[in-house]
C-alpha cells in the first residue's frame, strides 16, 4: 500500500496509514475547516480514506481510537513541528526543469557535505542557491546534505528526524528543497541526501502508537532497533523502502547516504539493504537514470559492496573511516579513543592501497579482530575524506582540522584526500580552512530529554580522555557558533588555501593518471621512522608519483624513478601556497635524492 496523503487531483486526497491492532483510525481535517472521515481497515492493517474537498495545503490529523490525534507518520510536511498536524503536499504541481539531467557516475564525484542549518546565515535551502556557483568553482560536483527529515525545533545535526517523508519546516520545506535540487541540476550539481534507517529521534516519534515498527530483540545506541526482521515487519519494511524511493522519485534525489548502517539489524534471509538496493535498481531501469546508494559503516565489511551474486548487499559504495583515522593520527599524534588503532605509516599505506587498514588484523580499541579485505574493491566502493561533520562534531569542542595543525599540514592533508583513487568528500568550509568549530546542538522542547543530552554527550568523550565541559547542546549560540564564516576564504592563508583546493580538484579532473581507476596500476608505500608515504598513479605515460612527508621536519629520501622525464606538478611548500618555499628544481632524474619540507607532499608526472 502507498502510505501518506496523495492529492488526486479534482479535490480528492486517498489517506494511507497502517496501524493493525488499532480498533478504529479516523482522518481527522483541522484546516481550512474541521472534518472526521472514519477510514476503513484491511486484511494488512492499511486504513484507508478517499475524502473530497480536500486540497493540497490542507491540515490533518489521525484520530488513533476515537481520542489521540496524531500527525501522519509518512506526513510530507509537519509546518508547525513535530507534534503538530501533518499538511497535503502537491508533488506534481512543481515545475521541474531538469528533465535531460542524467546524472554524474559515482566513481567522477567530488561530494561537499553540508548542513543547511550553518551553512549559510540564513539557514534555509534559498539560501543556499547564490552558494552553488561558488562551489561549481571550486570544482565540486555534488553537495551531500545532512538530514533534512523534521526533526525538533529549528536547531539539529538531522539525526533526530520524527517524519522520515517530510522536508524540515525551518529550512523551507517541500518547496525549497525541490528548489534547491533543481538548480543544482541546473548546475550540474548532483545531490546527495542523508537519510536515517536506523532509529528515529525521541521527540515527535509516535510510531509506536500505531504499530510494531520496533523490535526488543536488539539494542541499538538510540534504543529499540527498527523492526526489520520480527513478526509484522513486512510493513515496517516497506515504509523504509517506500521513503527511500519517495526521495528520489518526488525530489529528484540522485543519491542516498544511508546513516550507520551498523545500527540496522535484519536476520532475514534478505537483509533490508539488499532489498533497498534491488528497489533502487529497479527505478534507475524505469526512469533511465542510475540513483546510487552510500553506506555509512564501522564494520569494515565488503559485504556492503559485494555485488547479490557474490553474496554482498550491492551497495555502490561506503565511507571509509580508516583512512581518516590513519590520515588524523600521521597529522594530529592523537591515539585516545579509536584513535589508538592507528598512528603509524602503514595504516595509511594500507588505507590508500586497499580502503580497509583493518582487514581481520586485532584492533586494540574493539578488543578483538576487526574487518576483513577489500583489496580487491575498486576505488568507487569508498568515500574518503579527512573531515566530516562525525569526525569533527563529535568532538568535544567541535574543532575542525584548522584548529588542530599547522597550514602547511591542512595542504597535505587536502593532497591526500584529493589524489587517492577514491571518491573524495569535502566538509563544508573546509576548502578554504575555516576555524568555526562544527558542535553538536539541538532545540528540543522536552526538559528530561534535554538533561538526557546533555548528560550522553559528556559520557560520549570518556575514552578520548578530553578535559572540560562540552558547549551545552540545547543553548542557541551553540548552534550559532557553528555557522560558516564566508567572508574568510577571500582573506590571507584561507584564500590560499581555496585556490590550493580548486588546484588540486583541477588536477584530479584533468590529469589521466588521477583519473585511472585500476588498482592494479595503484602502488602504495612507506617509510615508518621517516613518516613518509608514497602513492604512484597510472601507467606508462599518463603515470604520477606523489611523495607525503607526515614528519615534523625535513626528510631527505630517494624516488625510484627509473627516467629522466618526470616533471614536478605540485609542491604544497611553494611559496605560491604561502609555503617556506620548495626545495627541487622543476624536474627529477633517476632515484635522484630530494628532500621535502615538514608536512608537504610532491607531485611529479611523467612528461
Amino acid at each position: 500500500m502507498r502510505i501518506g496523503a496523495h492529492y488526486i487531483g479534482n479535490g480528492t486526497c486517498e489517506f494511507v496509514v497502517w496501524a493493525p491492532f488499532l480498533k478504529s483510525v479516523a482522518v481527522k481535517l483541522v484546516s481550512p475547516d474541521e472534518r472526521l472521515f472514519p477510514m476503513k481497515k484491511n486484511e494488512k492493517g492499511y486504513w484507508k480514506a478517499c475524502v473530497e474537498d480536500v486540497y493540497p495545503g490542507a491540515c490533518y490529523f489521525y484520530q488513533l481510537g476515537e481520542k489521540t490525534d496524531r500527525p501522519d507518520p509518512a506526513s510530507y510536511f509537519q509546518p508547525a513541528g513535530v507534534h503538530q498536524y501533518s499538511q497535503v503536499v502537491e508533488f506534481d504541481s512543481f515545475k521541474w526543469k531538469d528533465s535531460k539531467w542524467k546524472g554524474i557516475e559515482l566513481s567522477q564525484l567530488i561530494i561537499y557535505e553540508l548542513h543547511v542549518g550553518t551553512f549559510t546565515p540564513q539557514g534555509t535551502f534559498d539560501a543556499i542557491l547564490p552558494r552553488l556557483n561558488s562551489l561549481k568553482e571550486l570544482g565540486v560536483n555534488a553537495i551531500e546534505l545532512m538530514p533534512v527529515a523534521q526533526f525538533p525545533g529549528e536547531r539539529n545535526w538531522g539525526y533526530d528526524g520524527a517524519y522520515l517523508f517530510a522536508v524540515q519546516n525551518s529550512y523551507g520545506g517541500p518547496e525549497g528543497l525541490m528548489r534547491l535540487v533543481n538548480e543544482c541540476h541546473k548546475q550540474g550539481i548532483s545531490v546527495v541526501l542523508d537519510v536515517v534507517y536506523n532509529h528515529l529521534g525521541p521527540e515527535g516519534n509516535y510510531l509506536a502508537e500505531y504499530g510494531p515498527y520496533f523490535t526488543d530483540k536488539y539494542h541499538t545506541p538510540w534504543g529499540k532497533a527498527i523492526n526489520f526482521d520480527d513478526a509484522y515487519s513486512d510493513e515496517v519494511r516497506s515504509f523504509f523502502l517506500q521513503n527511500a524511493l519517495f526521495w528520489f522519485e518526488n525530489y529528484h534525489i540522485d543519491a542516498l547516504r544511508l546513516d550507520a548502517i551498523h545500527g540496522i539489524y535484519d536476520m532475514g534471509a534478505k537483509h533490508i539493504l539488499e532489498e533497498l538496493k534491488e528497489k533502487t535498481a529497479e527505478l534507475s531501469v524505469q526512469k533511465k537514470k542510475t540513483y546510487y546508494l552510500i553506506a555509512e559503516s564501522n564494520l569494515n565489511d565488503t559485504k556492503i559492496t559485494r555485488t547479490k551474486e557474490t553474496g554482498g548487499y550491492g551497495i555502490d559504495s561506503q565511507w571509509c573511516d580508516d583512512l581518516h583515522h590513519s590520515l588524523h593520527t600521521l597529522l594530529t599524534g592523537e591515539i585516545t579513543g579509536y584513535y589508538c588503532d592507528f598512528g603509524e605509516t602503514k595504516h595509511l599505506v594500507k588505507s590508500l592501497g586497499e580502503g580497509f587498514a583493518y582487514s581481520g588484523e586485532y584492533s586494540p580499541f574493539r578488543k578483538r579482530r576487526h574487518g576483513n579485505s577489500s583489496k580487491n574493491c575498486p576505488p568507487s566502493q569508498f568515500v574518503v575524506f579527512s573531515q566530516n561533520h562525525d569526525q569533527i562534531g563529535n568532538r568535544m569542542l567541535g574543532e575542525r582540522l584548522s584548529a588542530l595543525v599547522s597550514f602547511e599540514a591542512l595542504k597535505l592533508a587536502a593532497g591526500v584526500i584529493l589524489l587517492s583513487p577514491y571518491i573524495p568528500l569535502l566538509f563544508m568550509g573546509e576548502e578554504y580552512g575555516e576555524e568555526a568549530p562544527f558542535l553538536y546542538f539541538v532545540s528540543h522542547s522536552d526538559v528530561p530529554l534535554i538533561e538526557a543530552v546533555r548528560r550522553g554527550r559528556k559520557h560520549e568523550f570518556y575514552d578520548f580522555q578530553w578535559q572540560g565541559e562540552p558547549p551545552d547542546p540545547q543553548d542557541s549560540e551553540t548552534f550559532l557558533t557553528s555557522k560558516l564564516n564566508w567572508g574568510k576564504k577571500r582573506q590571507g592563508h584561507h584564500k590560499v588555501l581555496l585556490d590550493f583546493y580548486k588546484h588540486l580538484i583541477h588536477l584530479r579532473k584533468t590529469i589521466p593518471a588521477f583519473a585511472n581507476q585500476d588498482k592494479n596500476k595503484l602502488s602504495v608505500y612507506g617509510l615508518e621512522d621517516e613518516k613518509v608515504v608514497f602513492l604512484q598513479r597510472g601507467e606508462g605515460v599518463d603515470n604520477s608519483f606523489t611523495v607525503f612527508n607526515f614528519s615534523d621536519s625535513e626528510v631527505s629520501v630517494k624516488l625510484p624513478l627509473q627516467e629522466n622525464h618526470w616533471k614536478k606538478l605540485v609542491d604544497s611548500s611553494d611559496e605560491m601556497w604561502d609555503g617556506p618555499g620548495s626545495l627541487l628544481t622543476e624536474k627529477t632524474g633517476q632515484f635522484n635524492q630530494i628532500t621535502l619540507r615538514k608536512h608537504s607532499f610532491i607531485t611529479f608526472i611523467k612528461e
